[in-house]
């Protein structure tokens, strides 16, 4: 989705992070416990049943679904798959230890997240019975029953979510109107956001559940902080960032970072050398030093290729402006500059002639 797929239920929208030239705001995945029956509100049309329907489940349970169509039964959760679930590779786990209790891990939210994908196409109700089916009908007790607790908590997690949205507005709006993003507001917002969570859960699930997703808004917000810092040098900002990066414990948030980190001085480095007309061995070298030789060597191959389309478009140009002031018909006129494009392009390049061509005015206006 990414990715990790996130619930349709919600928008979370804690921290969007704008750095200049080097923008990387990262969000990830959620969860949830038990709601009662009242708070969910399954929308029944005149020909279908208020009537409890009860699904036999292989192992003698029994998962009981209030005001569902009857042909929404599940046994393994899994029948008659919604469309976007089908031919999918189901995201997440369910762990247990060897006294069948459940372990919460992100992997559990990554499940509630990509059954409640499909919300929009399937009514709460009938989402909520197929994952209890799919829990009790893949997991033992106590387990099974812990996990349909904690999708309830997390469902009713998500509802209240949007009032916190409410409260604070589009902070990535504000941010992109100021050119500075209100960290006081972000502060506030995140706290108001783990007030929340306590209420719906426990410590280790929280930590299971949200961890990785905090460290990278923490690192976010860092990183809009030091770049909002008008009383540092650029040098010092660089080092600053850094410094907060490597006091990061070691984990695979802490290595994504480091990846997206580099990735970011890599665009901006780039940038300033070939700015200074840096030579594609200095170029390499950068590059071999922040992403390694694999990538250095792709990157280097890509810059060719763009010199490449670059001088084929310098070209192109000149031709098309000599065939535009021949004083021919516009039909006429088309056709060549038609063929013009097919000699010198191939059909994916040609998709680009009209966005780059207008990138590249833009780019002589800013730069007279």
């Amino acid at each position: 989705m990414s990715n990790s797929r996130r619930s349709a239920y919600v928008t979370i929208a804690i921290i969007a992070v704008v750095i200049i030239a080097t923008a990387a705001v990262i969000l990830w995945f959620k969860p949830s416990n038990d709601v009662n029956s009242a708070s969910i509100k399954p929308s029944i049309s005149d020909n279908e049943t208020n009537e409890s329907v009860t699904t036999e489940l292989a192992a003698g349970q029994v998962v009981k679904a209030t005001m569902i169509p009857s042909q929404f039964q599940f046994v393994t959760g899994l029948e008659n798959l919604p469309r976007s679930l089908k031919g999918t590779q189901i995201d997440g786990e369910i762990i247990i230890d060897e006294k069948k209790q459940l372990v919460v891990t992100e992997g559990l939210r990554r499940l509630f997240d990509y059954f409640l994908s499909a919300l929009g196409e399937e009514e709460e109700a009938v989402i909520f019975a197929r994952v209890e089916s799919y829990i009790r009908h893949h997991t033992p007790e106590p387990a099974a029953s812990q996990a349909v607790t904690i999708f309830n908590q997390y469902v009713a997690y998500l509802k209240e979510l949007p009032e916190i949205e409410k409260r604070y507005g589009n902070l990535q709006l504000q941010a992109t109107k100021s050119r500075e993003l209100d960290l006081n507001a972000v502060a506030q917002q995140k706290q108001d956001i783990a007030n929340l969570r306590q209420q719906y859960f426990d410590k280790p699930t929280i930590t299971a559940f949200f961890g990785a997703e905090d460290n990278y808004d923490n690192y976010s917000i860092e990183m809009v902080r030091i770049d909002q810092n008008k009383q540092m040098s650029d040098v010092q900002k660089q080092a600053a960032r850094q410094d907060y990066i490597s006091r990061l414990p070691d984990s695979t948030t802490k290595a994504n970072i480091m990846q997206q980190a580099n990735i970011s001085e890599l665009m901006v480095r780039t940038e300033q050398m070939k700015a200074r007309g840096a030579s594609p061995e200095a170029l390499y070298q950068m590059r071999r030093e922040l992403v390694g030789a694999p990538a250095a060597e792709r990157l280097a191959q890509v810059d060719q290729e763009d010199a490449n389309f670059d001088q084929r478009f310098t070209q192109y140009e000149s031709q098309k402006n000599r065939l535009l002031n021949q004083g021919v018909d516009a039909a006429q006129e088309q056709t060549q500059i038609n063929q013009l494009e097919q000699q010198l392009f191939n059909d994916t390049e040609r998709k680009r002639l009209d966005g780059y061509a207008a990138l590249q005015r833009q780019q002589a206006v800013n730069n007279p």
